[in-house]
């Protein structure tokens, strides 16, 4: 979660917004999938420990479902044992820092309408528990009530 919410935040501050745990078609479930202004679709994969990345052999599944994919950690997990084909995010769970951007592989157009469409029903089924849960949920920018 320390690594989440100062990537979280790196993203907010950057435009974009973010759902995670979020499942995709090939059954994997992403830890973050960004949207950003552009529409682009950034995937991060956290990982919180060097033994964490090891077992993990699932993260090439991710770029077939995103338009650039990052690995995400904290200072003590030593950059150097992430993969310099993707990009690369520093988090103390405060803010975050981009500190390798990830090379653009562009999704194709069914494959991102289809994702388009996940990330939407995911992000309205989301919205409507928090609101039946009594949690107010402020509207967005340039959004009409």
């Amino acid at each position: 979660m320390l690594v989440r919410r100062g990537v979280q935040r790196l993203l907010s501050q950057m435009g974009a917004h973010v759902l995670p745990e979020l499942s995709l078609a090939s059954g994997r479930r992403a830890d973050l999938v960004a949207l950003t202004r552009k529409g682009d679709i950034w995937i991060i994969e956290i990982k919180s420990s060097i033994e964490d990345f090891r077992v993990d052999r699932k993260w090439p599944d991710y770029r077939l479902h995103s338009d650039r994919f990052f690995f995400a950690t904290h200072p003590e997990v030593p950059a150097e044992i992430f993969p310099q084909e993707c990009g690369f995010i520093l988090s103390d769970g405060y803010g975050a820092e981009i500190l390798r951007d990830a090379p653009e592989h562009r999704l194709a157009s069914a494959t991102r309408k289809a994702l388009m469409l996940r990330i939407a029903r995911a992000g309205a089924a989301r919205l409507l528990a928090a609101e039946l849960a009594g949690v107010s949920v402020p509207a967005l920018e340039n959004e009409s009530e």
